[in-house]
């Protein structure tokens, strides 16, 4: 059994070497372990002593893309190598190394498909307190989609076994975390939440350049989820806002009716009741459009499953 370890980075020279030394060599189970970098275009010397260490694979792409670009470039490539298992963790060194084995223990023996290392978020003294919460909240939204237990879904410090990996893709250009996690659930894979540690910070993080920024891409991603993988709910509850400020204005005409024997002066509000109900029931059928396209989104990557494995086992046909 081939394990391959990818680290996404991004200019990352002044950590990159810690990281790699504290990878495992061996690990019980696994025959083989390989490192991937993936050198989201950086500008300074990440490659050349990743080179220079001795890693088994480089991914370089040309220009910074992000995060996401980068995971799955670098799935792919573990994916060419022919991993059976594949482990990412961060170039800045804050998972303990030491836990990969605990993580990719479930896959060798079968347990799970996807396994993601859950930190102690509260425990983390650099995390501000309404960081720790959006975490806490994340989570909790990535749990109640993707009918998972994982508790702490933004972690970077997961394992995966190579059907799992074949499944995965990504529409987020910011983070991967929340959306491969929703995938596996709705895909039916077993996922495990399993503890870890961590290690002291070593420098500030590059996802996160703001709280406000973070806070806006977090809701941001948190309602692209909702929208993707439960239409339905979603256009229900937004369109819930119009129907119900509707209702409100339609039972107060009825009250003034009554009471004002009709006055003129009410009309704008019925007409005003009348715009939001139709708003409300055209908000719903959206949901309904969607609930379909939903259903031709898991047929689109049925297939592209079916592709992409008959691309790999050809790929590993010719090199043997």
């Amino acid at each position: 059994m081939k394990l391959i370890i990818q680290i996404p980075c991004f200019n990352e020279e002044e950590t990159i070497l810690e990281t790699l030394h504290s990878l495992p060599t061996k690990i019980k189970g696994i025959k083989k372990i390989e490192i991937l970098i993936i050198d989201d275009g950086s500008e300074d010397k990440t490659s050349k002593l990743a080179e220079e260490f001795g890693v088994h694979h480089i991914v370089s792409i040309s220009r910074n893309k992000g995060l996401a670009n980068a995971y799955m470039k670098g799935i792919d490539a573990c994916l060419k190598a022919g991993a059976d298992i594949i482990v990412n963790t961060d170039a800045d060194n804050q998972y303990n190394a030491l836990d990969i084995e605990k993580i990719v223990r479930p896959i060798i023996h079968k347990k799970a498909d996807f396994v993601v290392g859950a930190r102690p978020i509260s425990e983390i003294k650099h995390f501000s307190f309404l960081k720790k919460k959006l975490q806490k909240i994340g989570s909790w939204v990535v749990r109640y989609v993707s009918d998972t237990n994982v508790e702490d879904a933004p972690s970077g410090f997961r394992a995966i076994s190579r059907e799992t990996a074949i499944r995965l893709s990504v529409f987020s250009e910011y983070t991967y975390t929340l959306e491969t996690i929703i995938q596996a659930g709705q895909s039916g894979m077993t996922v495990l939440s399993i503890p870890i540690r961590v290690n002291g910070q070593t420098r500030p993080s590059k996802l996160i350049k703001s709280l406000p920024s973070y806070i806006q891409k977090s809701i941001g991603s948190i309602l692209k989820i909702f929208m993707i993988y439960r239409p339905l709910k979603s256009f229900f509850l937004i369109s819930l806002i119009p129907f119900s400020i509707g209702i409100i204005l339609c039972l107060r005409w009825i009250i003034l009716f009554y009471l004002e024997d009709a006055s003129r002066s009410h009309v704008p509000n019925l007409i005003l009741a009348a715009i939001l109900l139709i708003i409300g029931f055209q908000t719903l059928l959206f949901g309904f459009f969607g609930e379909l396209l939903s259903i031709n989104r898991k047929i689109i990557e049925e297939n592209r499953v079916r592709i992409r494995s008959a691309e790999l086992n050809n790929n590993i046909s010719h090199k043997n």
